[in-house]
């Protein structure tokens, strides 16, 4: 399937990998509520949880619909 740990995090580059956005339209999509909210593990350390992105593929699988690539 894609290279998405069963748990724990994954930084912007893992995220960004496996959801074909880019860093502008990932952060918007965050800031809108569309994409998942990161965790902070330090003061400059920023992640998201492996099953939140594992849940937002199956969300977008479902309707059939990609991000938007613009960013």
């Amino acid at each position: 399937m894609y290279d998405i740990p069963e748990t724990g995090f994954m930084r912007l580059p893992q995220v960004l990998s496996v959801i074909p956005v880019g860093k502008t339209s990932w952060w918007e999509g965050v800031k809108a509520g569309r994409f998942p909210t990161p965790v902070k593990l330090s003061a400059r350390c920023t992640a998201w949880r492996a099953e939140d992105i594992r849940a937002l593929i199956k969300t977008l699988s479902e309707q059939g619909s990609e991000p938007d690539r613009a960013g």
